[in-house]
Formats: C-alpha cells, structure tokens, sequence
C-alpha cells in the first residue's frame, strides 16, 4: 500500500501510422483538486509545466502533481509533429481522404482529461495516427 499523499503521471506517444515512437511532441500538464475525484466538482486548472517527448517516445520528466490533485490533463501538441511528416505520410498514404493535401492536420492537438486518487501512478499512453488516436491506463 502506498503512504504517498499525491498521484504521480506518465506518459508516452506511439505514432501507429509508421509504427514508432513520436518523438519531440510537446505535453503539457495541468492539475485541479476539488472534493474528490467522483463529483466532478473540481477548481480551476492550474497548469504545472510541460516537457517534449523523447527518442523513446516518453516524456521522462513531467511536473508533480500537487497535494489534493482530484484530475490531471495533459495536452498534447502534435500539429508541428504531423506537419514534419506530412509528404511522407501522403505518399504512404494514397487511400488517405483528399483534406491530407490541403497542409491542415486534423488533430492539431489533443487533450486527454482523467481523474486520479493520492498513492497512485497513471501511466497514459498514446496512440496516434494522422486521423486517430486512442489512449489507455497503462502500467
């Protein structure tokens, strides 16, 4: 059983279009308490700082979470990460819908939201690709 009184955050990007890791996409962290993490009743976000993901696809050094944290968000900034691939990928991608040619991604960024309690750690991986993405509790 953990003694810890905050939760701790993890994450890593695997971009699933060319099967590796993303590297260099900027994540933001941002934290909120409120009266636990059921209600839905939490303050105003306070964001925490942020880091870029590595070779690895993992972002190693991400901010603790304050004492009292009921949610976490982090925010992923991918827009600059697809654009540094895009006449790669649309040549791999010849079925791909025609918006690929039109220089605008269609997830610029994205924003993943979730609830923790004191003493646990969440690791939340992303899988992306250029028209989706998904993401879990990992371990």
């Amino acid at each position: 059983m953990s003694t810890s009184t905050t939760a701790s955050v993890s994450t890593h990007i695997l971009d699933t279009s060319i099967g590796r890791p993303a590297e260099g996409v900027a994540v933001q962290l941002s934290a909120r308490s409120g009266r636990s993490a059921h209600d839905g009743q939490g303050g105003d976000w306070q964001a925490l700082g942020g880091s870029a993901t590595d070779a690895d696809g993992r972002c190693k050094d991400l901010p603790a979470l304050p004492e009292g944290t009921t949610h976490v968000r982090l925010d992923f900034a991918v827009e600059a990460y697809f654009l540094q691939f895009e006449n790669k990928q649309a040549d791999a991608q010849q079925d791909a819908p025609a918006n690929r040619d039109s220089g605008a991604v269609f997830f610029p960024e994205v924003a993943i939201t979730f609830a923790v309690q004191p003493g646990e750690h969440y690791h939340v991986p992303l899988l992306l690709n250029p028209f989706g993405y998904s993401v879990y509790r990992g371990s």
